[in-house]
């Protein structure tokens, strides 16, 4: 079983998904350190040095590569890797995959995302509450779309990891 978590910036996908590869006694991975491994550089290093679009092409390409392999794991996808490409349908594919849409409102996301948007390369210009409210308001219209497609949507609003990690758990058995 491959548990993928999807949703926004900021939605807790990685908190979530450390909990709950250790509940269900699985590997927890991470896109990003995942395309960190086989670059060699950071993520923010390949977004200044190689651009956007070459880290979509290569976040597709491992995405399918992690789909792809026997491993059972739990991933927490980056917030773009579902939208580009055919990634979504290759998830939404596989039989053995089940996708979770941690979906957390807007007001949240900006709270969270506005204290550590100097590590976030898509963010980092905004200088603003405002702005950064915007700008994740139009991402989640472009994005939802998506996001939607996932086979699970899981409300994360303000309860801890814990209730969260419960409420997909409750949906897998």
């Amino acid at each position: 079983m491959k548990i993928l978590l999807i949703g926004y910036m900021g939605s807790g996908k990685s908190s979530v998904g450390k909990k709950l590869a250790e509940k269900l006694k699985l590997p927890f991975k991470d896109m990003d350190s995942e395309i960190e491994k086989i670059e060699g550089v950071s993520i923010a290093t390949l977004f200044s040095k190689k651009g956007e679009i070459y880290f979509r092409k290569i976040e597709n390409k491992i995405l399918k590569n992690l789909l792809s392999s026997p491993e059972n794991f739990v991933l927490a996808t980056g917030g773009g890797t579902p939208c580009y490409g055919d990634a979504m349908a290759s998830i939404t594919a596989k039989k053995d995959v089940h996708s979770f849409y941690l979906k957390t409102p807007l007001e949240i996301l900006v709270k969270r995302l506005f204290l550590e948007k100097a590590n976030r390369p898509l963010l980092a210009h905004l200088e603003t509450e405002e702005s950064l409210h915007d700008f994740i308001r139009k991402h989640l219209f472009e994005r939802v779309f998506y996001y939607n497609q996932s086979k699970f949507v899981i409300e994360n609003t303000t309860e801890s990891v814990d209730t969260v990690v419960a409420k997909i758990v409750s949906k897998l058995f």
